[in-house]
């Protein structure tokens, strides 16, 4: 019988055979979508009645993740140690970190979690080494760190962003679909796969610059989304966690009690997308969101300073907030 993996290839093999063209479209479509299905299948983990193994992925701690992925020995593990003071085996060969080490920054106020993943390999998402895993958790994560190394940057950038590539599948029997613009097949599957499809922010930290002359590290910085650094020396990581935190997009609220100064020692973090009053409240505990009458706020999100605003507003970063209870 034949797998998965032996599926995706004869599509594949057939895809690369076939003369595109207007008679070809319809059929051409309809392979990408089974590409698509299978591709999905391959990165969902199925669900088995015995037990065994231990668990992969790790319990999820602060306002944000940060996946650590890369090729075997290029210093992720290293990067991690240095960000978090957490060990996770180094040494100069390949899948020395063979699950996930979770370690945490404490970056402006907010508690990062950085997950240090197996090195990935080219295959990965056929499921050649523990490449599902690493791509399952790698899509749960907020922003990703791929790691690469200086001396073949955008050999490996390329290889790794081919495995990373998430495909969906949807189930639709009957549609009409009206389309206002010059749009591919590709397109249309995106946007049919966008529930299950994860575009998630990415900063390249290209390691060990350390090897390299002034002239090579220029043309490191032109590369798009790139911090280069060492992590072995600690050069240049304080620029990483500045790019980490832009990519983040995180949002500091300061608390401010009735008739004292505002506390900045110790924000509520939110993400931007779940930012609102409530959302504050809910960071706090549920059941202020139960005795809310009206918050003061002053910042950026109020046009008067203070502004008196209710539960649906939404704060932006480093407002000072007041609650007042019923």
């Amino acid at each position: 019988m034949a797998t998965t993996v032996d599926k995706i290839k004869d599509i594949e093999a057939e895809m690369a055979k076939t003369q595109k063209n207007k008679a070809t479209s319809f059929h051409l479509g309809q392979l990408k979508a089974k590409l698509a299905k299978l591709k999905r299948e391959l990165l969902t983990p199925t669900s088995s009645g015995g037990g065994g193994g231990s668990g992969f992925d790790v319990a999820r701690t602060g306002v944000a993740s940060v996946g650590f992925i890369g090729f075997p020995s290029v210093g992720k593990s290293t990067l991690m140690s240095r960000l978090t003071g957490q060990h996770s085996e180094v040494a100069a060969y390949e899948f020395t970190t063979l699950t996930t080490v979770p370690g945490q920054v404490v970056y402006n106020g907010a508690k990062i979690q950085m997950l240090d993943l197996p090195g990935i390999i080219q295959g990965a998402k056929d499921g050649k080494g523990r490449g599902r895993q690493v791509i399952a958790v790698a899509k749960t994560c907020h922003l990703i760190f791929i790691v690469l190394d200086v001396n073949k940057p955008l050999t490996d950038k390329k290889i790794i962003e081919a495995e990373l590539e998430v495909m969906g599948e949807y189930k639709i029997s009957s549609a009409d679909i009206a389309i206002r613009c010059d749009a591919t097949i590709d397109d249309l599957i995106d946007v049919l796969e966008a529930k299950s499809r994860s575009y998630i922010p990415v900063i390249y930290a290209l390691n060990k610059i350390d090897a390299i002359s002034i002239e090579e590290l220029d043309l490191l910085y032109r590369i798009p989304n790139a911090c280069p650094i060492s992590s072995e020396h600690g050069w240049n990581v304080d620029e990483l966690l500045e790019q980490m935190w832009e990519k983040l997009n995180l949002v500091r609220v300061y608390t401010k009690p009735k008739g004292k100064l505002p506390d900045y020692t110790q924000p509520v973090v939110l993400r931007s997308t779940k930012c609102t009053v409530e959302d504050f409240c809910n960071a706090i505990h549920k059941t202020i969101v139960e005795q809310f009458r009206q918050a003061i706020v002053y910042g950026k999100s109020v046009k008067h300073q203070p502004q008196r605003v209710g539960l649906s507003h939404e704060l932006a970063d480093e407002d000072i907030i007041t609650i007042i209870k019923r």
